[in-house]
């Protein structure tokens, strides 16, 4: 991990901070929101514990999947997460980076508070600012 970018997006969800740690968490519900429209998760896998993994697939509109993975750093339910980032890339390096997700409580609603750090370019950036923007919108509608 060499990068020195970051990037952070927030969004307030109308739901508790407990349901909204378990949306991000639990596959089932992962399946349902994770993706920046029109990307849609194809499964999702998650190890919720220290050291544990997880993997999310996301389908793009052409049917390939990209798969997302990671090792969980930081597992504090139902207020923090840290975890690393890669994007499995078949046949190429692939960067790696750390995401912090708090989730704050905001008078019954929850602040989701993301922080990506170690990003290795500007595009990069930009992609995973448009990408969690994507996501935080459709976690957002999951609650509506």
């Amino acid at each position: 991990m060499n990068g020195d970018l970051a990037l952070v997006v927030r969004r307030t969800i109308n739901a508790p901070v407990a349901r909204v740690f378990e949306a991000w968490t639990e596959p089932e519900q992962l399946l349902r929101w994770w993706g920046p429209r029109p990307v849609t998760c194809s499964s999702a896998e998650v190890d919720l514990r220290v050291g544990g993994a997880y993997r999310l697939g996301n389908r793009l509109p052409d049917g390939s999947v990209l798969f997302i993975c990671g090792t969980f750093e930081v597992v504090e339910p139902p207020r923090v997460l840290v975890y690393s980032w890669e994007v499995e890339r078949p046949g190429s390096r692939s960067e790696r980076s750390r995401v912090t997700v708090r989730f704050e409580p905001r008078d019954g609603k929850t602040e989701v508070i993301v922080i990506h750090e170690r990003i290795d370019s500007e595009q990069t950036r930009a992609d995973h600012e448009q990408g969690w923007n994507g996501c935080l919108d459709g976690l957002f509608a999951s609650f509506e």
